[in-house]
């Protein structure tokens, strides 16, 4: 089974969506080939570590940023609805504050690949929903800052029928442009260089 692998508008993000196989005992798909991967975007994704998330509907987590020497994170709804939102917040980029916004479901097979310095966060559509992180390495806290998903600045156009349930972590994280004013966001520079030293590229 092949996957349609697209870049996405911020630098670096990929949009993966699966083909699957339905017939009336359900469907099979394969969320993640590696070999599909590394041929379509150069990079060779080794995972190290996996987490599940399940979130009820309202639930809004993030964003989170990996910092330059933290993992990339390849992620896949499993269960549910959720709109996945992408924001670059690699201080010097051209792109910074730039965010795109993606449905992900259970029945749309669809996975983003998020590398370091990209922020991440969600909010679950439906009842409950479970996310799927697949992780370049395993997680410490002490790689990852938190920014608001609420920044006025960034105006991310989430669901106006919900209210956003976050937890006090979120709720007190800085805007991203505070955020880079006190030097806590990772540098573009030092981004792409751990791309090249984490991953093995090819072509």
């Amino acid at each position: 089974m092949d996957s349609r692998i697209e870049p996405l508008p911020i630098g670096g993000t990929w949009k993966v969506t699966a083909e699957a196989f339905t017939d009336d005992r359900g469907d099979l798909h394969e969320p993640f080939h590696s070999g599909q991967f590394t041929a379509a975007t150069g990079l060779e994704l080794v995972v190290r570590q996996a987490t599940c998330s399940i979130s009820h509907r309202s639930v809004l987590r993030g964003i989170r940023v990996s910092s330059a020497a933290g993992p990339a994170k390849y992620v896949t709804c499993l269960q549910g609805a959720v709109l996945d939102v992408v924001v670059d917040l690699r201080a010097g980029s051209s792109t910074f504050g730039r965010w795109h916004a993606e449905p992900l479901d259970q029945s749309s097979w669809t996975a983003l690949y998020i590398p370091s310095g990209v922020g991440h966060a969600f909010v679950a559509l439906s009842k409950t929903a479970t996310l799927l992180y697949l992780l370049s390495q395993p997680h410490h806290d002490a790689q990852e800052q938190a920014v608001n998903a609420l920044d006025p600045d960034l105006a991310i156009a989430w669901p106006t029928d919900l209210t956003p349930q976050r937890s006090t972590k979120d709720s007190a994280a800085p805007g991203a442009f505070e955020a880079r004013q006190a030097g806590i966001l990772p540098s573009y520079t030092s981004c792409v260089s751990s791309y090249s030293s984490t991953f093995s590229h090819h072509g």
